[in-house]
C-alpha cells in the first residue's frame, strides 16, 4: 500500500502501521496538526518520550484522515462515544480506529461497518494464569493454560488483542466484559469468534483478523461484517507521514 491509496470501498480495510520513535524535529512539525484539546492531553505526559509518542500517533491518524476525506488533518473535528471512542463529527463514509503499544501505532480505515484494532508488544507476563481467569472466559483460559510453556506468551496476546479489537470496535472499553465472548487464540487456528455472549449466530455477523506487522507485536482487527480485503501497510516512519500533508 502507498500514499495514493486513499480510497475506501465496503469491500476492503486500509491498515497502516506507523513507527512512533520519532525526532522531536518531527514531532514538533506534526504537532501542527493537532487540536488545541489534543495539546493539552499531550501536556500531561511526564516523560518526553510518551508525549512524543502520542503526538505522533495522534498526528498521524489526523494526516491519514486528512488523505481519506480530502482536508486539512487540521480542521478535522472529532467526537467521543460514551466510552471515549472517537469518531468525525461530520458525518461521513470513512470508519476508522487506532491503537498503539511500544513503538507502533496502528490505524484501520474501512466504510460501512463498525471495525476495532489493538496492537500489542509482546513482553513477559507475570500471573498469566490469574490475569487469564480474571479476563478470559474459562474456556480460553483452560486453553491457554494447556499449551505449552513456549507457545502461551504469544497465544495470550493473540487472544488479547482480538477481544481488545472487538471491544474497540463497539465502544465499550472496559464495560464490555472480556469473558463475555469466546475467540480462538492458538497460533495454528483462524482468528475468529467462536461466540458472543453464548450466540453463535452473533459471531458469524463478526470477522477477525490477525495482523503481523513486526516481530516482537501481537495485533488483530475485527469488524462486523463478511469478510473483507485487508491491504496492510508497510511500517512507515514518521517523517514520511510530512509528505502527505
Amino acid at each position: 500500500m502507498n500514499s495514493g491509496s486513499f480510497k475506501l470501498t465496503e469491500q476492503a480495510v486500509d491498515v497502516w502501521a506507523v513507527h512512533i520513535a520519532g525526532p522531536d524535529g518531527v514531532a514538533g512539525e506534526v504537532e501542527g496538526v493537532l487540536a488545541p484539546d489534543e495539546i493539552a492531553r499531550a501536556d500531561q505526559y511526564r516523560f518526553s518520550h510518551l508525549r512524543r509518542s502520542f503526538v505522533l500517533a495522534r498526528g498521524a491518524l489526523r494526516i491519514l484522515l486528512g488523505c481519506y476525506l480530502d482536508v486539512s488533518p487540521a480542521s478535522i473535528q472529532f467526537t467521543y462515544g460514551s466510552r471515549g471512542k472517537p469518531a468525525l463529527a461530520r458525518p461521513a463514509r470513512v470508519q476508522f480506529n487506532a491503537s498503539h503499544s511500544g513503538d507502533l501505532a496502528v490505524f484501520a480505515f474501512t466504510a460501512g461497518c463498525e471495525i476495532g484494532i489493538d496492537v500489542e508488544q509482546i513482553r513477559p507476563i507475570e500471573n498469566m494464569q490469574r490475569i487469564a481467569d480474571q479476563f478470559f472466559c474459562p474456556e480460553e483460559a483452560g486453553e491457554l493454560m494447556s499449551l505449552t510453556a513456549s507457545q502461551r506468551e504469544r497465544s495470550f496476546y493473540l487472544c488479547w488483542t482480538r477481544k481488545e479489537a472487538y471491544i474497540k470496535a463497539i465502544g465499550d472499553g472496559l464495560s464490555a466484559p472480556l469473558d463475555g465472548f469466546r475467540v480462538t487464540l492458538e497460533q495454528d487456528q483462524p482468528a475468529r469468534f467462536v461466540h458472543i455472549a453464548n450466540d453463535v449466530s452473533s459471531a458469524k455477523a463478526w470477522t477477525l483478523h490477525d495482523l503481523s506487522l513486526a516481530p516482537g507485536y501481537a495485533a488483530a482487527l475485527a469488524y462486523r461484517d463478511a469478510e473483507r480485503l485487508v491491504a496492510v501497510s508497510r511500517i512507515i516512519d514518521p517523517a514520511e507521514l510530512l509528505s502527505f500533508l
